[in-house]
C-alpha cells in the first residue's frame, strides 16, 4: 500500500501531492498544445502565438485575425479571398520571411500553404458569376503566386487556367504565358504547348521570336521553366 490514509495529517499530505501532480499534468499538456484548440484546422493554424498572429508583423497579424474571425462567422467567397490575402501578407513579413536571402522560412511556407487551402475553399463557394472580373483575377493571380513559391507547379497552372477563363483579348497574355511555364515546370508538356501557342499569338511581333525560343527551351527543361516563371510571372 503506497499511502496509509488513517492519519489526518497524511490525508492532507496526499491531497497536496495529488494537487501538485494535477498542476504539473495540465502545464505539460498546455505546453504541448494538447486540448487548447491552438492547432489543427485551416481556421486555427497560425491564429495564435507570435505577436497575436502568424509570426508576421503586428499589422499583418491583426489583419489575419480579422480575416479568420470573418470567415468563421460567414464563410463567403469574399471572406475566403480576404483570408487568402491575409495569409500571403503574413507569409512575407516578420519571422516568416528572410529578407537577406529573399526566401520564406518554415513558418512562412506554412502560411503560404494555409493561403493555398483558403484558395481551395474559395473555389468551393464562389459562384460562376464570382469567378469573373478584376476581383477574381486578382485572387487567382495571388493563388498562382502562392503555389509558385511553394513549388506546386500543377496547382499553379490550374490557377492560371482559371485566370485565362476570366479574361479576354490581350489580357490573356500573362495568364497564357504563365500557364505555359507552370505546365512545363509540372512536366505537362501538351498543356504547356497549347498555352504557349496562344501566348505567342498575343505577343507584340517584335517579342514573338525571343519568347517562342524561351518557351521551346522551357518545354524540355523544368528548371528553365521555373526560371521563366520567376522572370515573367
Amino acid at each position: 500500500m503506497l499511502f496509509d490514509l488513517r492519519s489526518r495529517g497524511r490525508r492532507r499530505t496526499v491531497r497536496v501531492v495529488y494537487a501538485f501532480l494535477a498542476i504539473v499534468m495540465v502545464v505539460g499538456l498546455v505546453g504541448l498544445g494538447i486540448g487548447t484548440g491552438s492547432t489543427g484546422g485551416i481556421l486555427n493554424a497560425g491564429s495564435n502565438g507570435g505577436s497575436g498572429g502568424g509570426g508576421g508583423n503586428q499589422l499583418a497579424d491583426q489583419q489575419l485575425k480579422r480575416a479568420l474571425t470573418a470567415v468563421k462567422k460567414h464563410p463567403t467567397a469574399a471572406n475566403w479571398a480576404n483570408l487568402l490575402q491575409a495569409r500571403w501578407t503574413v507569409a512575407g513579413s516578420g519571422s516568416n520571411f528572410n529578407s537577406t536571402t529573399s526566401t520564406y522560412t518554415t513558418s512562412g511556407r506554412k502560411q503560404l500553404q494555409y493561403g493555398a487551402d483558403a484558395w481551395q475553399q474559395y473555389l468551393k463557394v464562389a459562384s460562376p458569376q464570382q469567378q469573373t472580373g478584376s476581383a477574381f483575377l486578382q485572387t487567382a493571380f495571388l493563388a498562382a503566386g502562392i503555389y509558385q513559391n511553394l513549388g506546386q507547379w500543377s496547382n499553379e497552372g490550374q490557377a492560371w487556367n482559371l485566370a485565362v477563363q476570366a479574361t479576354s483579348g490581350t489580357q490573356r497574355l500573362k495568364p497564357y504565358l504563365c500557364l505555359a511555364y507552370s505546365s512545363y515546370a509540372a512536366k505537362q508538356t501538351t498543356k504547356g504547348d497549347l498555352a504557349a501557342a496562344q501566348a505567342v499569338k498575343l505577343l507584340p511581333k517584335l517579342d514573338r521570336l525571343s519568347q517562342k525560343l524561351a518557351l521551346k527551351s522551357a518545354s524540355t527543361s523544368p528548371t528553365v521553366a521555373e526560371q521563366g516563371l520567376a522572370q515573367n510571372c
